[in-house]
């Protein structure tokens, strides 16, 4: 299914979540609202009135026990991974992400010092972390059983005072939004499954200019309207409607109850009700202005995502704008709260920086793109706190490539920025960027030669590693450097170019023929990236090559890249499959008669898929967390995911014919080759019955297959165990059945 980013391409994940709870928050009995405490003083705001959508689940304090367990620097594996910084106020610590312990945990180092250690000892893996600008709280998420639900807790800098935010009922989650700009709360969106009969679906409503329909048993969902000047604002809504209008054109009935709050991190003040949708995919607080009258949602399901500026004294929405998928922190406020910053691809085929300037009441006045590129997506936007500096990281083919601007407003153009200034980086993708302390930055780095790193970068000066993160000449074993991949590029058989990355297995001569092993991305807007990837090292370090294609549907491309595999357009895709596969072989080294498919989420689908769509191509597949059947991936999978995953594939009532004849199930006598599957226990993105039912399947036709099941891991394997296990039970089976 999907990948939006940790993974830096970013998982979608359900930016939101928690359990029944009463229909909004109950009065603050000890805080009062001050000037000082603009994020407190939205509490005035009037819960939604009778007969609206209720609140769902209002999180409450939880205190935990302080971590336990040894929290010095212990290293269980040399070649780690460290990402997702957050720097405190000053800019001289930094919270991250770090698998040294084995699995993603919490750390805090100083940004110029090696004496990092852990903030959480517990085993349950960590997705997201956020410094409060005061300095005195870290929020981060976590996966409890490395499942799909997630928590938000709260935690002191020096590992004390920890407790659950939200997400501890039975069957929620919970994600982290933004901070007020004063640290006096934290915005976290929760999410329980919608118990409501499900009401009418929506009719469908015509796209914007220049997107593609979805043709056959399929529609185009969503839309936004234009005018001359941009973007067009939304009717206001009222509190009662919380979100929805016209616009979302959501599949009513799949999605979970979502509700937006700020949170009192030091529990003094009940949580303050920002929004509320009652079927929906996603809904994340992105910021809030410096006076917490205006914040800034990204809501809506992949492919259809939207910014929504509302005011937090009476609900109302100013406007409402298309935005990019990919990275969720879309913009930003400026300090005045008079210019609003988005990474946008309204009406366009590759994002850009929008802006636009706002009345005193949060109406934009107009917009203006404030920075392009031809043929390149704006892939990740930082405005600084002061608001004078913009960094925006391009993604060029798959590349990174890091400017700054200055920003400053325009009498006649609007808020506008000044000439690039390129940063130059050490490797080749960035995933993540953020202030620490005045005029320096926190970069999140990867590349095909490197871990996951974390590097800072002073005012003038180059990018400098922290000592915590892994050393390049510690990425893989001694005795077998990474291997750099090449680009390639090819023709569809209906004329649409595609991309890939190819990785040539260490010790072949040129001209050698070699078995290759045509690797598949998730998503499917997911995109493949030159980033280290550990299963790759271990596939060549047997003899294989690897190309990594990216099918349409794969972001980076355009926006119409992206949609070309709506409805029918899916059968184009699994075309793809075979165009990359004949191109491996005429354009490449690799052996005609020795090739393998394999993909992990949707990835894993286009695996089963090409395996009984192309039954003599390949002589193995190996699918990992694959959809095999969509009508039995709708019935298990989350709400979110579903009202995400109608809009991309098809819906599964009206469209339940189109979505029967692209599921692999369907053609299972098709099927030649040996298979194997593997899945986490946890998985509830895609269920393990999904792998279950084909492998069984297969057997029962007497074919070869195989199921390899995870224990204590969901969609992403995330334990050092078990992604050891896992690269060498694939490698071995791709090995026994390609030869080396």
């Amino acid at each position: 299914m999907a990948a939006d980013a940790r993974n830096l391409t970013e998982k979608p994940v359900p930016e939101a979540a928690a359990g029944p709870a009463p229909a909004g928050p109950a009065p603050a009995a000890a805080e009062q609202p001050t000037a000082a405490h603009p994020a407190r003083r939205a509490s005035r705001v009037p819960p939604p009135p009778d007969g609206g959508p209720p609140a769902f689940a209002a999180p409450a304090h939880l205190p935990l026990p302080d971590a336990t367990g040894p929290r010095e620097a212990t290293t269980r594996l040399v070649a780690h991974g460290c990402w997702y910084p957050s720097a405190d106020p000053a800019g001289l610590r930094v919270a991250y992400i770090c698998d040294r312990g084995g699995v993603p945990q919490l750390w805090v180092g100083p940004a110029d010092g090696d004496e990092a250690h852990l903030l959480d000892t517990e085993p349950d893996p960590v997705q997201e972390v956020s410094w409060s600008p005061d300095g005195r709280w870290i929020a981060y998420t976590t996966a409890p059983g490395g499942g799909e639900h997630t928590r938000v807790l709260c935690v002191r800098p020096d590992g004390t005072d920890r407790h659950l935010l939200a997400g501890a009922e039975p069957g929620s989650s919970a994600h982290l939004g933004c901070w007020a700009h004063d640290g006096s709360a934290v915005a976290v969106t929760v999410a329980v499954p919608t118990a409501a009969p499900a009401p009418p679906y929506a009719e469908a409503e015509p796209g914007p200019p220049g997107w593609q329909h979805r043709d056959g048993d399929a529609v185009l969902l969503g839309g936004t309207p234009h005018t001359e000047s941009g973007p067009a604002a939304s009717a206001p809504l009222t509190a009662s409607a919380g979100l929805r209008d016209r616009h979302t054109a959501a599949q009513a009935g799949f999605g979970d109850g979502l509700s937006a709050y700020l949170i009192d991190p030091d529990g003094v003040a009940a949580p303050v009700l920002l929004a509320a949708e009652q079927d929906a995919a996603t809904l994340r607080v992105c910021d809030l202005s410096r006076d917490g009258e205006l914040a800034l949602l990204r809501r809506g399901p992949r492919g259809r995502r939207e910014a929504v500026v509302i005011r937090t004294t009476d609900h109302a929405t100013t406007c409402v704008v298309p935005v990019a998928d990919g990275d969720p922190w879309i913009g930003r406020f400026s300090p005045r709260a008079d210019t609003l910053w988005l990474r946008s691809d309204a009406h366009r085929e590759f994002a850009v920086l929008l802006a636009a300037a706002l009345d005193p009441t949060g109406q934009p006045r107009g917009w203006s793109v404030a920075a392009e590129r031809a043929d390149s997506d704006l892939e990740l936007l930082h405005v600084d706190h002061d608001g004078g500096t913009a960094v925006l990281a391009w993604n060029v083919r798959g590349v990174s490539e890091v400017e700054v601007r200055d920003t400053h407003p325009s009498a006649t153009a609007g808020p506008v920025t000044g000439p690039p200034r390129r940063v130059p980086l050490p490797h080749q993708v960035v995933t993540r960027i953020v202030d620490a302390g005045p005029r320096r930055l926190v970069l999140a780095l990867s590349g095909s030669q490197r871990r996951p790193g974390v590097w800072w970068l002073p005012e003038g000066v180059a990018l400098v590693r922290t000592p915590w993160s892994s050393r390049d000449e510690d990425s893989v074993p001694p005795g077998r450097p990474p291997v750099r991949p090449v680009q390639l590029s090819l023709t569809a058989r209906d004329g649409l170019p595609l991309h890939g990355w190819y990785y040539r297995a260490p010790g072949r001569g040129p001209g050698e023929p070699a078995p290759c092993v045509i690797h598949l991305h998730g998503g499917p807007e997911e995109q493949e990236r030159p980033v280290l990837n550990p299963l790759y090292h271990e596939i060549l370090g047997r003899g294989l090559d690897i190309f990594a294609p990216d099918v349409r549907g794969s972001s980076g491309y355009g926006r119409s890249f992206v949609d070309a595999d709506l409805g029918r357009g899916r059968f184009a895709a699994l075309d793809d499959v075979a165009d990359c596969a004949g191109h491996a072989v005429l354009a490449g080294p690799a052996d005609p008669a020795r090739l393998a498919v394999m993909g992990r989420s949707y990835g894993g689908y286009l695996t089963f898929a090409s395996l009984v769509w192309h039954p003599d191509l390949f002589r193995t597949g190996v699918a990992v967390c694959g959809m095999s059947d969509f009508a039995t991936f709708f019935e298990g999978t989350e709400p979110w995911i579903a009202q995400s995953a109608a809009h991309k594939y098809g819906h599964p009532e009206r469209d339940r014919e189109l979505l029967h004849a692209l599921s692999p199930m369907s053609r299972i006598d098709a099927l030649r080759a040996p298979v194997l599957a593997v899945h986490g226990e946890h998985d509830t993105n895609v269920p393990p019955g999904e792998s279950e039912q084909f492998v069984r399947a297969a057997r029962e036709r007497g074919l070869t297959a195989e199921l390899l099941t995870l224990r204590d891991e969901g969609h992403e394997f995330l334990r050092a165990d078990n992604r050891r296990l896992f690269r060498r039970a694939a490698a071995d089976w791709l090995q026994r059945h390609l030869g080396g």
